[in-house]
């Protein structure tokens, strides 16, 4: 639902993109900061019990590394840098960022296993189905209720609030709704693709 909004940001990143291009930058290699930001993001997932302050650190740079993922495809586009690779390889670190993530909140003890496992297949098969049903000839961009730019508010804003509040309920519940979220996209991807490839 919010990957239209994120071109729109990405256009709008003219100066950060400027920027990321004079520090030598490539698209490539902001996607790489991204999953270093987001493995420092799971760390801090799994220490909030030694200082409940991990959790806001979790959420910067969680942040931060959806920045990056925005960031990236803004360089990509202003200066012609785009290549079929850069995109399979941000594609795929986006794919280990989120398994990190939920990965770490597991180990972190914040959920239940069982729903930090049924998060992560859910997570994953947005992204599978997205890219079998393109391959297949069906554009799936903005179809489903949470692909990983609502997947990853939502986790950014239930932080905030474990931070204030019972991190381990909040956290719980905020995988549950995650898990069922995303698993939901992944049947309303398979119902669309249905209706589009039957056709």
């Amino acid at each position: 639902m919010l990957t239209k909004l994120k071109q729109q940001v990405q256009a709008l990143l003219t100066t950060e993109a400027r920027t990321a291009h004079k520090l030598h930058l490539t698209p490539n290699r902001i996607s790489a900061l991204g999953i270093i930001l987001a493995i420092l993001a799971a760390l801090a997932y799994t220490q909030w019990q030694q200082n409940t302050l991990y959790l806001l650190a979790a959420v910067i740079l969680l942040l931060a590394s959806g920045f990056c993922d925005v960031l990236d495809g803004a360089v990509a586009r202003q200066y012609q840098q785009s290549t079929p690779f850069g995109g399979f390889l941000d594609s795929l670190l986006d794919r280990y960022a989120d398994a990190i993530i939920y990965i770490a909140i597991i180990l972190g003890t914040l959920c239940e296993v069982l729903w930090g496992l049924i998060a992560i297949v859910g997570s994953l098969l947005v992204s599978y189905s997205r890219a079998r049903a393109e391959a297949a000839g069906t554009k799936m961009e903005s179809i489903g209720l949470a692909e990983r730019p609502e997947r990853l508010i939502i986790l950014s804003v239930a932080t905030i609030i474990a931070y204030l509040w019972q991190p381990q309920t909040t956290m719980n519940w905020t995988i549950i709704l995650l898990a069922v979220l995303s698993n939901l996209t992944v049947i309303q991807r398979a119902y669309y693709a249905y209706r589009k490839l039957k056709k």
